[in-house]
């Protein structure tokens, strides 16, 4: 596993980072010690950044990599988020309020086992809080040594710019994969543009570009049920997929694999995480800095995968 630094800082990091959010959530029975087991797997094949929320599994994610972890940071970035909530009804709020920042830092920190944060995550902004009250606060964080960096998550190039002049950004965590390639028009260009890192989540369209979404995950009731006609959709993963199977098949690769090895060329300052909850997946997943595209394989997926392909394809949950 080879290493790629974060923002101006340099914050060096594995070029792939692990996204823990599914060893947390619900939609198929926890498994603790088999998410222990990954973690520790993922030390061991060279991954050194770990990203978590404190609201991933209402913090049963923190608590779990602080019982990973057991205070042994030794070569670990740990990055996680403040700044989401959860409302009455059971849906997320946003609260940005300086006051939150805080206390939920405080709270990151003691399931986690940390001393200081490496780096600290606006997971959203909070409509009613000006941004440059909630980053103003997470600046002070840094100023009492609680939090080593800072990032924010999915924000437009005219909000990076406001919270980079309050304090400066190590990294925007946004949803970047072939099949969500909004971010290329004007985020990253913001983010280049001031020496931001862009830390991707979803790199797998929800498991559709490593063919396992239908496969493995219940397909929600939309407008239409068409739930029951699991042969359309992978007739139709099929066809969708065949550039990216084409190139797999001369690597001798995944199409997960692929998929991920297209980001890493997109950029130097480009960090997937992947998310996982089984070792078998995090090896998969981790074997795709071993794979090199050609310029005319990168150019192939880009016309295969044009921006907005996504519309164009079938409408998923909307990311957590």
């Amino acid at each position: 596993m080879d290493f790629r630094y974060l923002g101006n800082e340099r914050l060096e990091v594995s070029e792939l980072g692990l996204g823990c959010a599914p060893m947390s959530r619900t939609n198929a029975p926890l498994d603790d010690d088999e998410a222990i087991r990954t973690i520790h797997r993922a030390r061991e094949i060279g991954v050194t950044m770990f990203d978590t929320s404190d609201v991933y599994g209402a913090s049963h994610n923190e608590t779990l990599l602080g019982k990973a972890f057991a205070g042994d940071f030794k070569n670990v970035v740990l990055a996680t988020k403040g700044g989401s909530t959860f409302l009455p009804d059971g849906s997320r709020g946003r609260d940005g309020k300086p006051e939150t920042a805080v206390k939920s830092c405080e709270a990151s920190l003691t399931r986690l086992g940390l001393e200081v944060i490496d780096l600290y995550y606006l997971h959203r902004i909070d409509p009613d809080v000006p941004l440059e009250e909630s980053v103003g606060a997470m600046a002070r964080l840094v100023e009492q040594g609680k939090v080593r960096h800072i990032g924010m998550s999915d924000l437009g190039p005219d909000e990076i710019r406001r919270a980079y002049a309050v304090h400066p950004l190590t990294a925007l965590q946004s949803e970047y994969s072939m099949f969500v390639r909004n971010v290329e028009a004007e985020v990253l260009p913001a983010c280049r543009e001031l020496g931001i890192s862009f830390v991707c989540y979803g790199p797998l369209w929800r498991g559709v570009l490593g063919g396992t979404y239908y496969k493995e995950q219940v397909v929600r009731k939309g407008v239409e049920d068409l739930s029951a006609r699991r042969d359309l959709w992978e007739d139709r993963d099929r066809e969708l997929l065949q550039p990216v199977n084409d190139i797999a098949a001369a690597h001798g690769a995944t199409q997960a694999q692929i998929a991920i090895a297209w980001l890493l060329a997109q950029g130097d300052d480009i960090i997937p995480i992947p998310g996982t909850r089984r070792r078998k997946y995090l090896e998969e997943n981790m074997a795709a800095a071993d794979v090199a595209l050609s310029p005319q394989e990168v150019a192939t997926l880009n016309s295969a995968y044009p921006v907005g392909i996504a519309k164009k394809a079938r409408k998923l949950p909307e990311p957590s």
